[in-house]
């Protein structure tokens, strides 16, 4: 009959200090939030298939067709944002959006071009359907400084235009105003400052009646007057109701794209996810390379063979302390069911217990909502 593995088990086995090993190998932190979710399979088939993805990556390390760079930012509240009607995302989070849809289309692109190294990696990738509509639509509208295309619109086009020609009436008025004033002996030695990023003259006190303008402020002493020319303040003015037209066309812009990647949000659910299960992957493979981990072979039998098996957790701290860690070597099969050990207190009984239940419990979990219980039983035991 099944074992099963119960929560109180894999707490006695310190399963959860293997997860914080594997966690730090973890590239975004939605990985490392559902490495915390890690538990063991319930299925023979998906614990293979997880086993040879993991194998899959950790071959990867050898070869000259290491598997791309995958980070990805998290757009979770991008996707909240498209089930939200007349919401719109802001520049930068469609740039995350944009790297996740790239970052997919990457792997997917390179998964079918070597399919044959990394099989079962590819068959779970053609799960995801690869589109370059996001990427394009995106690009199209949002340049790579997080910022709206002046190209989005026409009338964004010459807004911008128009700001740019009233900036220029604006630095050419106060030049102007600055060559007068310093000319008539009117300013301090600063000749100008700056008020709330405006440029302003440094006007002395005794002459602040003679120059026209808006008064932004004085120095500590009192005796320099800063002052916004009048001509140059008509320009300012024009150039706030142009920057406030900008902004609200670049909303309508944004509106309208949102209103475009609405119909893709569950694809972009599955990218997420699937980012998020190749990081988990990668992890376990990395923390395996590290650990000279192997791929055991499975029996279905009542068969496990460990040959100089360390246990994890001590194998880690005495990396710590620089302290060898002996390993063991055990075998159990049908004919030989037990074994005794025997031995003084702290003489290692515990630890070669655990270290049978541990490695176990490592080969057959997966990264998904935990469910301990009647569904998840032990059924495969690993050898060599």
């Amino acid at each position: 009959m099944a074992v099963t593995i119960s929560e109180k088990t894999l707490d006695d086995l310190e399963f959860g200090f293997i997860l914080e090993y594997v966690k730090t190998y973890c590239i975004s932190d939605l990985g490392r939030s559902a490495t915390n979710k890690i538990h063991p399979f319930s299925s023979k088939e998906k614990l293979f298939s997880e086993l040879k993805k993991t194998d899959e990556y950790l071959t990867s390390f050898e070869n000259d067709n290491r598997l791309p760079n995958h980070y990805f930012d998290d757009i979770s509240k991008e996707i909240s944002l498209l089930d939200i009607e007349n919401s719109y995302i802001v520049p930068e989070g469609f740039l995350k959006v944009l790297n996740t849809a790239e970052t997919v289309n990457e792997l997917l692109r390179f998964l079918k071009k070597f399919k044959e190294i990394y099989p079962i990696l590819f068959e779970h990738s053609q799960e995801i359907e690869y589109t370059a509509i996001v990427t394009d639509s995106i690009k199209k509208i949002i340049t790579q400084f997080g910022e709206v295309n002046d190209k989005a619109s026409v009338n964004l086009k010459s807004i911008r235009k128009e700001i740019t020609h009233v900036r220029g009436h604006i630095n050419d008025s106060f030049s102007r105003a600055l060559s007068k004033f310093h000319s008539s002996g009117y300013l301090d030695d600063i000749r100008e400052s700056v008020v709330d990023n405006q440029r302003v003259l440094a006007v002395l006190a005794m002459h602040k009646r003679k120059v026209k303008g808006a008064l932004l402020g004085t120095s500590r002493s009192g005796g320099i007057i800063f002052i916004a020319p009048q001509a140059t303040l008509e320009f300012s003015r024009e150039l706030e109701n142009l920057i406030f037209e900008e902004k609200q066309e670049i909303i309508r812009i944004l509106k309208v794209l949102t209103e475009e990647l609405r119909p893709f949000q569950p694809l972009l659910v599955l990218y997420q996810k699937y980012l998020i299960q190749i990081d988990i992957i990668g992890a376990k493979a990395k923390y395996a390379r590290d650990t000279n981990a192997i791929l055991p072979k499975i029996s279905t039998t009542k068969k496990v063979f460990l040959k100089d098996a360390y246990h994890p957790i001590l194998l880690e701290k005495n990396k710590a302390t620089k302290t060898a860690t002996i390993p063991q070597t055990l075998e159990l099969n049908e004919q030989q069911q037990i074994i005794v050990i025997s031995g003084p207190n702290a003489g290692g009984k515990s630890i070669t217990l655990k270290t049978i239940g541990l490695l176990q419990v490592m080969l057959q979990s997966r990264s998904e909502e935990r469910r301990v219980g009647k569904e998840c039983r032990s059924r495969w035991s690993p050898y060599h």
